[in-house]
């Protein structure tokens, strides 16, 4: 990600499905092809200024140290010592509050372009740190999102401090199916129903679904994937929130889904499954939004794409 100096990069940081209703605020999932794109220009002038912002009906701030792309551009230019400062300009192809990592994939693709201006490149924890503290300023600090945007893939985020991340395989079979109601659900508010302790039984059937799900990946063990893909604690807590979601949950598994849940804090709900099965899956879940009275769009993915890149 690093390399010649040059003045100008733009890339790409893809959303991201957290929790993957087995691993809450630990596992993460890129979703290849969707996402924001930064540009960054290499300026005399120290510091990180955002040029403009395109995609966001003006609701994110200008102000670089309140908006995460500007935090993670000033941190990879403190880690590297730089000796110049950054403009950004921000292309925002996520909804705000959708569950996606919207946050995140601004945070990652401008610590990625910001670093490809460097002369020298970092380390990639360096990367992922920078995006951790950007993250901070908008929902606390936590790495399910920034770690798969960075690294691709499935990641399972063992510690954010020390940070210690776990990459684990995708087997080749699967497709993602992400489907999103038009409603906003900021994290916050998702997070402010999420109950402050849970039963010992609970905790023991998460943790087992945790475990059968890593079990899974490693395997490739599709049936047993599916049958991990459950959520005890934030599902049930956040479900209300989203008018249909648990229609649409239900759909997707009646429709042959390997299993389904509420993408990161929510509204967009998402299914893993085989490939002929994506199209039943997607539909039947937009037909449920719509009995609940709520417009919603699907977006269809291999699982596990591609992390955050510089663009030609």
């Amino acid at each position: 990600m690093g390399g010649r100096v040059r003045g100008r990069a733009r890339a790409f940081g893809p959303a991201t499905v957290a929790n993957l209703a087995a691993g809450f605020d630990v596992l993460g999932l890129a979703v290849e092809g969707l996402g924001d794109v930064v540009e960054a220009v290499r300026v005399p002038e120290s510091g990180v200024r955002i040029a403009a912002i395109m995609g966001d009906d003006g609701r994110l701030p200008l102000d670089a140290p309140s908006n995460t792309a500007g935090v993670a551009a000033a941190e990879v230019l403190r880690a590297a010592g730089a000796g110049f400062g950054i403009e950004l300009t921000i292309h925002k192809g996520l909804p705000l509050g959708s569950g996606l990592g919207s946050s995140a994939a601004s945070a990652v693709a401008a610590a990625v372009a910001t670093h490809a201006l460097l002369p020298e490149p970092l380390p990639v924890e360096t990367l992922v740190l920078a995006c951790v503290e950007a993250e901070a300023v908008v929902s606390g600090r936590h790495a399910d999102n920034v770690a798969p945007a960075l690294l691709g893939g499935l990641v399972l985020v063992r510690s954010v401090e020390p940070l210690d991340l776990v990459r684990l395989p995708v087997p080749e079979a699967l497709h993602l199916v992400v489907v999103t109601p038009e409603m906003s659900l900021p994290t916050r508010e998702a997070r402010a129903v999420l109950p402050s302790a849970v039963p010992l039984s609970t905790l023991v059937s998460a943790t087992a679904n945790l475990g059968a799900l890593v079990a899974a990946c490693h395997q490739g063990d599709l049936a047993l994937l599916g049958r991990a893909l459950v959520d005890p604690v934030a599902g049930p807590a956040r479900e209300p929130l989203i008018p249909g979601s648990s229609l649409a949950l239900a759909a997707a598994r009646e429709a042959g889904a390997l299993g389904a849940g509420i993408s990161g804090a929510g509204p967009t709900l998402f299914a893993l499954c085989t490939g002929e099965r994506t199209a039943s899956v997607g539909a039947a879940m937009i037909a449920a939004f719509a009995h609940a009275g709520l417009a919603s769009r699907s977006f269809v993915a291999p699982a596990g794409g591609r992390g955050a890149h510089v663009l030609a």
